[in-house]
């Protein structure tokens, strides 16, 4: 797989409504959703399927669960190298673990879902500051 297969798989979920666990393009999805389903059709292997989570899991847990996930599927990297393609995980603060992501769709911007909103390419803009990590999909050609 390619970085622009990848960018195009997580384009072709724009206008995704937002859906608290859902992953299904066109109908609904969460950021991790979003994620789930791009890693799916790029790779062509489904990834685990969360159990159901609240919308303060990680607040609950005080564990870095969505981190964990992404290290069994994907290839922690520096967040300072992520290109488009990667994934990159954020914190709403930085005492809190990560329950956020998005894809790197080119320098500065990325694909995302978030609740009241449909799936979204956006700048970074503030997100930049909360980047906790970053992973590369492991069969990704350079």
């Amino acid at each position: 797989m390619s970085r622009d297969e990848i960018v195009a798989a997580a384009r072709g979920w724009l206008g995704t409504p937002y859906r608290h666990q859902a992953a299904l393009k066109g109908v609904g999805c969460d950021c991790l959703g979003l994620v789930r389903g791009v890693y799916a059709e790029v790779t062509g292997r489904a990834p685990e399927t969360p159990p159901p989570y609240t919308p303060d899991w990680a607040e609950a847990r005080r564990a870095e669960t969505l981190a964990e996930a992404a290290r069994r599927y994907l290839t922690e990297i520096e967040p300072a190298t992520a290109e488009a393609g990667d994934i990159l995980l954020f914190r709403w603060r930085r005492d809190l673990p990560a329950k956020h992501a998005g894809i790197v769709s080119r320098p500065g911007w990325m694909i995302h879902a978030h609740d009241g909103a449909c799936v979204a390419e956006a700048p970074l803009g503030i997100w930049a500051r909360r980047i906790a990590y970053a992973f590369r999909f492991p069969d990704l050609e350079e």
